[in-house]
């Protein structure tokens, strides 16, 4: 069994949101730095020099920009750190024009609008840890390697991507940890063995692999046969659903307002709550980034994000308003 977590834009600049953060603090940008062929890190610092909220790894943060789009990033610099943050972002020629801001025209000095952290890929407890990263993956995951170091748990990298010059931070980490890692550019050696790396279940070991849908995809086949929740996922675009189980209108509860909205098929659970005036933060609008999560109090929704793992779906005590609708004629929502 697989757990799954997803953020658009862990690094990769996909979905632009529609307004900025809700309660978002105004950062500096004090360093930009070409860290691979494609790919720039910023360095974030408070304009006061004041320390900036901590965070785990796995955490990523909503990048208003000036120009008017908010994407998520990985948090992928040092979490001791009290007082700057570092984000990748990966030139995306496809995207919505988010990542081309932040290459061509984002420059030390100016600011730019920063929500979270959040974290819903948590790397959790384990005295073995197997990281496997496609591109741009490399994001959430290298806070997660400095971590396991720390602990001092047994890990390896396995770090996959086009060319070595399009590999975010490898010279960083064979420098740091050596052997551990494993860089295998797909010009060179073709794609990643993950058969020979995943086929046989490790009880004891935590997996954790970020990149492209297709990698995801191959991991979590690999690992069918290991134990529940051995492997945990993070997604830059939304995973395939089934069609929803209801097609019909249902009714939805604002518990705190006293409200009473009635979602039509036509309209998203988050459309209808703001139209009846509930403030709810969100961003990819995909299922995706996790940022507008809501607790549920009564009702069965009908889960249709990309980041929660089936136990978490299970428990019905909470959904995304982006994508996710009700198995049945009510919900109650904490809004």
């Amino acid at each position: 069994m697989v757990g799954t977590s997803a953020v658009a834009d862990a690094g990769s600049g996909v979905g632009p949101g529609r307004s900025a953060p809700r309660n978002a603090a105004t950062l500096t940008v004090s360093a930009k730095e070409d860290v691979a062929e494609g790919v720039v890190s910023l360095t974030l610092i408070h304009p006061s020099g004041a320390r900036l909220p901590d965070w785990t790894p796995g955490s990523h943060i909503d990048l208003a920009l000036p120009e008017g789009t908010t994407r998520q990033y990985s948090l992928c610099g040092d979490r001791w750190d009290a007082y700057t943050y570092r984000i990748a972002v990966l030139r995306e020629p496809a995207g919505g024009g988010g990542s081309a801001y932040v290459h061509d025209r984002l420059r030390p000095g100016d600011r730019v609008g920063v929500g979270g952290p959040r974290n819903h890929f948590p790397l959790v407890p384990s005295e073995k840890y197997l990281f496997i990263v496609g591109g741009i993956g490399i994001t959430p995951l290298l806070p997660m390697v400095r971590q396991a170091e720390l602990l001092g748990a047994d890990w390896q990298l396995l770090y996959g991507g086009r060319t070595r010059s399009s590999m975010a931070f490898r010279e960083e980490l064979t420098a740091a940890y050596g052997e551990r890692v494993h860089i295998v550019p797909q010009d060179e050696f073709g794609l990643l063995d993950l058969a020979a790396w995943l086929g046989t279940p490790r009880p004891d070991t935590k997996a954790y692999c970020c990149g492209p849908a297709p990698l995801l995809a191959a991991a979590e086949a690999a690992c069918a046969s290991w134990p529940p929740y051995a492997l945990r996922v993070e997604r830059f675009t939304a995973g395939e659903q089934a069609a929803p189980v209801r097609d019909t209108a249902f009714e939805v509860e604002l518990r705190r307002t006293g409200r009473f909205v009635t979602v039509t098929p036509d309209l998203s659970v988050l459309e209808a709550v703001r139209r009846a005036g509930a403030d709810v933060l969100s961003s990819c609008e995909q299922g995706t980034c996790g940022t507008c999560l809501t607790p549920v109090l009564e009702g069965q929704p009908d889960h249709r994000d990309s980041v929660l793992a089936d136990h978490e779906r299970a428990a019905n005590d909470c959904m995304f308003l982006c994508v996710s609708r009700s198995c049945g004629e009510r919900l109650v929502l904490d809004l």
